[in-house]
């Protein structure tokens, strides 16, 4: 969400400034109220959050048309030659493709966010496959033709130093209407980071329930029946790495440490296929697909540590294993301090939310 929210900023903020970069501070500051206007839809109404964002994915849909006709326009005038020569030069190191690949597999990473929502979502056996199948091949045809767009009107040098590349790409092919460009990126990131929050919180919320997070989380408003604690919980981790964070080290950061779980998840999935194989699976895939992912997860963690050691790696390893410092004590010995419970009483009356169970004599 801090990127995504961090890249919302980036654009708004360039649509008011020509003669320079935009100020960083001001980005930050544009980011963080983006924040804060997501979490109060989330928190006001499920129903809300699911409004926003349905109309701010049709206005995304319509702005990659956009893009698309205005490269394939340039395509018909004859700009190929950036297209041409696309693959000329020298070969990158291993570790290099690496770190290529964290960029653009982030551009992918919304692909799970379903997979947090499944209590929410009817029929999931059935709807969450479709939902992806059709995402996700429709989500890479809309981005490898807006690639060759930016291809058909810039060069990829030009891509690599523009800051941002819509911006670069609609001053160049929609002339008197290049705001639409800007305006059209600050509706996808605000999308986006709207649908981000609307899972995340339910992934705190589910975590919680579990006993892997602070019991406050797992509680919803009594009245609008939303996740408030899990969402402000997310959005205040996101804050922090608007502030402290770049775009890129965050990227680095993120996919890094995501692509350690993936991993982990691929290789429990073959694990229980061998030690579980009788427990009901709702869906079912091929064993050769998480292998292949198992082993592309290895590499784009292991490959840039070896090849382009960065500080981002050892702060999300220390990140990963300093939960063991609270897994152990809290969930695994079921610890708990006692000044927890007046804690969490504290939050429950500020924040108006009680545990679900509770719920029914609300009703």
């Amino acid at each position: 969400m801090a990127i995504i929210c961090l890249s919302f900023a980036q654009y708004a903020v360039e649509a008011f400034v020509t003669e320079c970069d935009p100020p960083g501070g001001v980005v930050k500051m544009v980011a963080l109220v983006a924040i804060v206007m997501i979490l109060f839809v989330n928190c006001y109404s499920v129903n809300l959050g699911m409004a926003v964002q349905n109309v701010f994915t049709a206005a995304k849909l319509v702005a990659v048309v956009i893009v698309i006709c205005g490269g394939t326009w340039k395509l018909f005038e004859g700009n190929t030659q950036h297209l041409s020569n696309a693959f000329n030069g020298p070969m990158p190191n291993i570790g290099a493709i690496a770190t290529a690949f964290y960029t653009g597999l982030w551009a992918y990473d919304g692909w799970n966010n379903l997979n947090y929502v499944t209590e929410e979502i009817k029929n999931p056996s059935k709807n969450l496959p479709r939902s992806i199948i059709i995402g996700i091949p429709l989500v890479t045809l809309c981005y490898a033709l807006i690639n060759i767009s930016y291809l058909a009107a810039m060069s990829a040098q030009e891509m690599i130093e523009s800051e941002a590349v819509a911006v670069t790409f609609g001053n160049r092919i929609l002339g008197a209407l290049a705001w639409l460009m800007p305006l059209s990126v600050t509706v996808s990131t605000f999308g986006s980071a709207n649908g981000t929050l609307f899972a995340a919180g339910r992934l705190c919320f589910a975590a919680s329930r579990e006993g892997h997070l602070l019991d406050i989380l797992s509680y919803v408003h009594v009245r609008r029946l939303t996740p408030a604690p899990g969402l402000i919980f997310h959005s205040l981790i996101a804050s922090a790495m608007v502030l402290h964070g770049t775009i890129d080290s965050l990227i680095d950061f993120f996919s890094f440490t995501a692509w350690i779980f993936y991993g982990g998840a691929m290789l429990a999935l073959i694990v229980m296929r061998y030690t579980k194989p009788n427990h009901p699976r709702p869906y079912k895939v091929p064993i050769i697909i998480p292998v292949v992912v198992l082993v592309i997860s290895v590499y784009l963690v292991a490959a840039p540590i070896f090849e382009t050691p960065r500080i981002e790696y050892l702060y999300a390893l220390l990140f990963i294993f300093a939960g063991l410092i609270f897994y152990v004590p809290f969930v695994k010995l079921g610890m708990t301090p006692r000044f927890m419970n007046k804690v969490t009483l504290f939050f429950q009356l500020l924040l108006e939310v009680v545990p679900t169970s509770s719920m029914a004599m609300f009703e």
